[in-house]
């Protein structure tokens, strides 16, 4: 049994215990000094503060119509959040250290026959489909026109007009991929040199790429100026009215933080939770020299523990709530049949997370593996921030062979019925 304390007081006990963490779960706020010594208005991106901007998740902020406003950081969450922002603040400052690749969305209308026309299971169906199209695999019509999917068909194009081996053309594939992005910014933007600060110069997954319609446009705006400060490697500093980029200060009312969460820090900061298992060893001693586990699911001398979405489904595929209910079903699947069979305790033994670490590190047969090094990559989660220190190991959270072949394996291990890797009472 395990037995569950909250800072409230509580005190709960369970035969199993699911982590339903998620990799980014504690806001990351950024090394700028003076940071907490500005007197205005600032929030962090996931704690929106609408009593303040007005308005909601769709946008009308209009509690921003008097206000200048700076955003610092551009990858995924701010490419969201910069159109509202331009159409609502009188005037925007949005700080660049590093462009992220912009793609168009294309979204549409459903159609309103054709989701009557769907199965039952067709979700499925199409999950599995775009993770083997993003990894390399068949291409459905579905996803032809699809970006996460632009880099594997410029890549099997060029494959069948070229006897070159796959790894030579890789780079070609992601060159040509990259330059149509960056056309797009081209066709967008109006002013040439703020166009050409807004281009993504590296490979398209050395960061998480990005999909809007409405955010390179907004760069059109009268009242909006991006301020590029790749050259100082980010802002110099806050003050207690404004910013410090490139030697000038920015007077502003409000600063939001759109500066991610911690994915590069230690598991136990992350998770935040204190575990003890078996003779009260903690889960973060146990992963001193990185992540074990097995299936990325289950820890030795933690019986009846499931680590479910965590890290470790991150690099399945671009579809990460895929990956999640793949382990979900899993997880699900294990409990039921522990239950069945009326067994108290399963603990993975060590001999199993050897064996499991030993195939997450085979990467023969796996499709993209995201990221890269320092060396080719911008600083970034994918790569720990360009730097070579590691707070944790990466190639250990991670199964390169992808959600395809992750899903087979569990499939073999569930259809094999002897619950193998467990030791059970």
């Amino acid at each position: 049994m395990w037995l569950v304390t909250t800072n409230r007081g509580d005190t709960m006990r369970a035969r199993h215990i699911c982590l339903g963490t998620g990799p980014a779960n504690r806001p990351r706020l950024p090394g700028i000094p003076g940071v907490e010594q500005f007197k205005g208005h600032s929030f962090h991106t996931c704690r929106w503060d609408y009593d303040y901007t007005g308005g909601g998740p769709t946008g009308g902020l209009a509690g921003l119509a008097d206000k200048t406003v700076a955003i610092i950081g551009t990858g995924a969450t701010a490419v969201q959040c910069v159109p509202a922002l331009g159409e609502s603040a009188k005037q925007l400052y949005v700080f660049q250290r590093t462009p992220s690749s912009v793609d168009v969305r294309n979204n549409a209308e459903t159609d309103p026959l054709w989701a009557e026309s769907l199965e039952p299971g067709w979700q499925r169906d199409r999950q599995k489909k775009f993770g083997e199209a993003f990894l390399g695999g068949p291409i459905d019509p579905a996803f032809v026109d699809d970006g996460w999917t632009r880099l594997t068909r410029n890549l099997k194009q060029l494959v069948a007009q070229s006897e070159e081996k796959i790894s030579g053309l890789a780079q070609i594939a992601d060159f040509k991929t990259m330059e149509t992005i960056r056309g797009l910014v081209d066709e967008t933007v109006k002013d040439p040199e703020v166009a050409e600060k807004l281009k993504a110069y590296y490979n398209q997954f050395c960061k998480r790429p990005t999909f809007n319609d409405f955010y390179l446009d907004t760069f059109n705006r009268e009242n909006v100026a991006l301020v590029d400060v790749s050259e100082t490697q980010g802002v110099e500093a806050i003050t207690e009215t404004g910013i410090i980029a490139n030697g000038q200060e920015y007077p502003v009312d409000c600063i939001i933080y759109a500066s991610g969460f911690e994915i590069t820090s230690s598991y136990e900061r992350r998770l935040g939770i204190p575990i003890f298992g078996v003779d009260e060893k903690s889960i973060y001693e146990h992963w001193d020299a990185g992540m074990r586990s097995m299936h990325g699911l289950m820890v030795s001398g933690f019986p009846n523990l499931f680590l479910c979405g965590g890290g470790f489904v991150f690099q399945l595929g671009a579809n990460y709530a895929h990956g999640i209910d793949v382990q979900a079903g899993h997880v699900a699947y294990t409990i039921s049949e522990l239950s069945r069979r009326g067994i108290q305790s399963a603990n993975v033994s060590l001999d199993a997370e050897e064996r499991w670490i030993a195939d997450q590190l085979e990467t023969k047969g796996g499709g993209f593996v995201l990221g890269g090094s320092p060396d080719t990559c911008t600083p970034g989660y994918y790569n720990q921030e360009g730097t070579a220190k590691r707070y944790r190991n990466v190639r250990r959270e991670t199964y390169s062979k992808g959600v395809g072949a992750y899903m087979k394996l569990l499939r073999a291990w569930r259809n094999d019925g002897q619950l193998d890797g467990l030791e059970l009472k």
